[in-house]
């Protein structure tokens, strides 16, 4: 597979088989990654894969988590403007379309929403932490690390979906994983096999044309 193919096949997949990725690919994957670009060398990422019975006792205790949305780091900005507001209404109404769910069924969405909080059965989950000094640029590196290893893990045949909804419970996963103080979630990454029979794979988000954000010059 060529890097093309990964950036065409790579997308958010919400249903997992209960296969578990061997942990030396885990560990390989999260590694290669780390070459990603990053201003100044800085690397400003922490990275924990965590699966089994910590992954279970994890998923538990934000079972039993209200979470809170830091305003600082919001996943969309308030009051969304055109043609931003379009665009992400667009793919919710084709995510919930796939799996048969009306704008009316608000428990079935509802229901839907909740399986972020297990990683939409994944049987890996990873998350990424950063320091909270850290400024817009090192956070372009942290998308930066998160998109290497979403094509690694689609070169190895393995399926993911990033999260930043995994922020919401920033003091409940510091419970699970150690990081120096001063560390906050930035994302979480689903990993494991696609379950190819599950209707919601079947979505595939559309992508602006070229011409509306795109331009060339002096060519």
């Amino acid at each position: 597979m060529d890097v093309n193919q990964a950036l065409r096949e790579r997308r958010s997949v919400r249903a997992f088989t209960e296969q578990v990725p061997q942990v030396e690919l885990v560990q390989r994957l999260m590694q290669d990654a780390a070459q990603a670009a990053s201003g100044g060398n800085m690397q400003p990422w922490r990275v924990a894969a965590i699966t089994g019975a910590p992954l279970a006792a994890m998923l538990a205790d934000v079972a039993q988590a209200p979470g809170e949305e830091n305003p600082q780091y919001l996943s969309y900005p308030p009051n969304l403007w055109e043609p931003y507001r379009t665009r992400r209404f667009a793919n919710g109404e084709e995510l919930y379309q796939s799996i048969n769910i009306p704008r009316e069924d608000k428990a079935g969405r509802l229901q839907q929403l909740a399986k972020n909080a297990r990683f939409f059965g994944a049987p890996v989950g990873l998350i990424m932490f950063t320091e909270q000094r850290m400024g817009p640029v090192q956070w372009m590196d942290l998308g930066i690390y998160l998109q290497s290893f979403m094509l690694r893990a689609t070169e190895e045949g393995l399926a993911t979906c990033p999260q930043g909804f995994w922020r919401r419970y920033d003091s409940v996963i510091k419970q699970h994983i150690e990081v120096p103080e001063g560390y906050l979630v930035a994302f979480g990454i689903a990993l494991g096999y696609e379950d190819k029979t599950a209707p919601i794979n079947t979505m595939r988000a559309t992508r602006a044309e070229f011409s509306e954000w795109g331009q060339l010059k002096g060519f």
